[in-house]
């Protein structure tokens, strides 16, 4: 296996690891910024006011993007599978 073919699947398993985690980190960390503006115009420093709307929102995401994801990563898996062969 040649340098440039690792460094190749390497940076193709990265890309997919961040289309996978984009949207849900992506989202999650809007939600949290909203919430702590927020929480500082209003004063209310209350802990769970943070964590349940990301959890919320973290969950809506998956759902709504989870077949979107399963593709993706099917895709990306069977690429790997059916590229064993040229490992060797």
């Amino acid at each position: 296996m040649s340098t440039d073919f690792a460094l190749a699947l390497t940076n193709e398993m990265l890309w997919t690891a961040i289309w996978l985690a984009g949207p849900v980190l992506g989202l999650s960390m809007l939600v949290g910024l909203l919430i702590s503006i927020f929480q500082v115009v209003t004063q209310i420093q209350e802990m769970s006011l943070t964590f349940v709307p990301k959890i919320l929102t973290v969950a809506l995401v998956l759902i709504a993007l989870g077949p979107w994801m399963m593709a993706i990563l099917l895709e990306f898996s069977s690429s790997v599978i059916r590229n064993i062969p040229l490992y060797f």
